[in-house]
This record gives C-alpha cells, sequence and structure tokens, in this order.
C-alpha cells in the first residue's frame, strides 16, 4: 500500500518581519503604549483587508524589530510553526527587508539584522532546521530603491543569503526592474517575484521573461490565463501558495485556485507568508489544502515539491 501524503515540513514562504508572534508583538506595543492598527487587529481576528491595510499592519509589525534579539524571536517564530520532522528535513525559506528595517526605518542597524538572523539561524541548525534568506525589495517603492537594496547586502552578504525577490504593490513594471534582477543575478543570488497577487496575472509572466524570475510567489491570479498556467508548468517555475493570506489579501479570489495549478503540472507548494499578522501556520495550510477535495496523487505532488524545490535545501545540512 503506498503511503499517504503528509504536511511536510518545509515551509517555503515566510516573512522574517511576518513572523512575529502576535501576542509578542502586542505585548511590545503596550510597553511603548501604542495601539496596533485597525487592519492588524482585523487581520488577527481572520477578517479580510485591502492590500494597502495589509501593508499598514505589516509595517505595524516591523517597528518592533529594533535588536539582534527581537530578530532572533522573529526567526524562532517561524521555526515554531513547522510541524514536527518525524526524520524529515526541515526548513524555512524565510524573505527579509534589510533596507526597509536598516536603512528607511533605522529600527536597527545592518550588523545587528545580520547577528539576529544568524543567532537564529544557528539555533535552527541545532533542531535540524535548514533555513535560506531572500532579500525582499518594494516593487512599489521603485528601481532605484532595488539597486540601493543591493547595495546595501551585497558587500557582505552572509552566506545563508542565497536569493533576490520584490514584493509589496505591484505597480512597477517589471521590464523596469529586469537590471536590478539581473545585478542580483550576476552576484549569485537566486530570484523570485511576487507577481499576480495585488496585480494582474500578467505580471506573473512579465517577472518570468522580463526579470528573470525563477520562482514566484502566490501568483493566483494567473490561474484565470491558461495560457500563463501553461508556462509555469512547461518552465517548471515553483509557485509559492500560502492558501489563508491569498484569501485575506486577495478579496476577488474565489474558491482558491491551488488545484488547477496542481493538475495542469505546475509545481505548487504551501507557505504561511505572514503567519504572524494574518495568524497560520503550516499543518493549518495543509489541512486547507486538503479541504480543496485534492486527490492522493495531487496532494503528494504538494508534499514533495516542498522539499524538491525550497532553497533552503539546497545549503548543506551543517
Amino acid at each position: 500500500m503506498n503511503p499517504s501524503a503528509v504536511c511536510p515540513p518545509v515551509d517555503r514562504h515566510a516573512h522574517l518581519e511576518g513572523s512575529l508572534d502576535p501576542a509578542w508583538v502586542r505585548a511590545r506595543a503596550q510597553e511603548r503604549q501604542l495601539a496596533p492598527p485597525a487592519p492588524l487587529e482585523a487581520l488577527w481576528r481572520g477578517e479580510a483587508v485591502p492590500f494597502e491595510g495589509f501593508i499598514e499592519a505589516f509595517f505595524f509589525s516591523c517597528r518592533f524589530l529594533r535588536s539582534a534579539e527581537a530578530v532572533r524571536d522573529a526567526v524562532r517564530a517561524a521555526v515554531a510553526r513547522l510541524p514536527r520532522a518525524d526524520g524529515r528535513a526541515r526548513g524555512v525559506d524565510l524573505w527579509v527587508s534589510p533596507h526597509f528595517l536598516v536603512k528607511q526605518s533605522q529600527f536597527l542597524t545592518l550588523d545587528a539584522l545580520w547577528r539576529g538572523l544568524d543567532d537564529g539561524i544557528r539555533e535552527a541548525r541545532a533542531q535540524d532546521v535548514r533555513i535560506a534568506v531572500i532579500i525582499d525589495a518594494v516593487n512599489h517603492f521603485g528601481v532605484d530603491h532595488g539597486h540601493e537594496v543591493l547595495d546595501l547586502v551585497l558587500p557582505e552578504k552572509p552566506a545563508w543569503v542565497i536569493g533576490f525577490s520584490t514584493g509589496g504593490l505591484e505597480r512597477v513594471p517589471f521590464r523596469d526592474w529586469a537590471p536590478v534582477f539581473e545585478r542580483a543575478r550576476s552576484a549569485g543570488l537566486r530570484l523570485a517575484a511576487h507577481a499576480g497577487e495585488n496585480g494582474p496575472g500578467a505580471n506573473v509572466r512579465d517577472a518570468i521573461l522580463d526579470a528573470g524570475a525563477e520562482r514566484i510567489v502566490h501568483g493566483v491570479r494567473a490561474a484565470k490565463d491558461p495560457a500563463l498556467v501553461d508556462l509555469l508548468a512547461d518552465r517548471r517555475i515553483p509557485l509559492d501558495i500560502c492558501i489563508t493570506s491569498n484569501h485575506a489579501l486577495v478579496p476577488d479570489l474565489g474558491a482558491h485556485p491551488l488545484p488547477l495549478f496542481l493538475r495542469a503540472g505546475v509545481r505548487c507548494a504551501l507557505g504561511t507568508d505572514d503567519p504572524g499578522v494574518i495568524p497560520c501556520d503550516l499543518p493549518g495550510e495543509w489541512r486547507l489544502a486538503r479541504e480543496l477535495a485534492l486527490t492522493e496523487a495531487e496532494l503528494m505532488s504538494l508534499q514533495d515539491n516542498a522539499t524538491a524545490d525550497a532553497w533552503c535545501m539546497a545549503l548543506p545540512p551543517d
């Protein structure tokens, strides 16, 4: 009898800044006599908000990352949401926004950010959890911002920084971002992009063909275009799917397109996205996937893709 698919212990997409536990954020806010913004309270209650409201909520949580210890705590929170290993390799592909934290907001120094990440990653390694860091630039801050991100991180890039991505509001065309992506690629970084989430599905095509992205985060709006779905499948582009986040931030999503993607041969895997802002964990995302009436073969693909395409699994185990 073939074994049944189970939740893989690899979170394919989590943001450091969005991983802080809600109780931790609320406690830090109370210490500073700050009230969480209405969109964050709504998301904590499980309500959907416009993407601009999510950005406000996300930035509120960021303001408490003011020390290496706080950064380490965020890494710990991301690791704590993984299911038990049960003999399987565990890992997190962790998105981090250093320019926003260090330069734009001046919450902490780059050295403190790197030290906090290194401490958290070392702790995770002691638990047999691998973590790869993907540097996240903000699309709507513009192309000059993208170059500033690379100026900041490339001179003394830690070994666990292996990728570059854009996130935020999908306002600046990927063809404009192409020189930034090429510079990141030339520096040895792998390329991903948030696309087809708060922007049109066509952004998925542009991220792949114009910017050279080898991995797409979310991409749910691409489901309405069969040619885009075929592009993802034919090029074997991994697609990071975050079901709870997608329903919270894509109000017109309707039925989640994960079954459509899997049946078309797209290499989907599950992530938590911003689980401290939009509460969820990886076992919960797996349960939601099962509720989409996936076949056992589709669930097995979802399980296997999680590890096969995870960038953290490309890192050496020690």
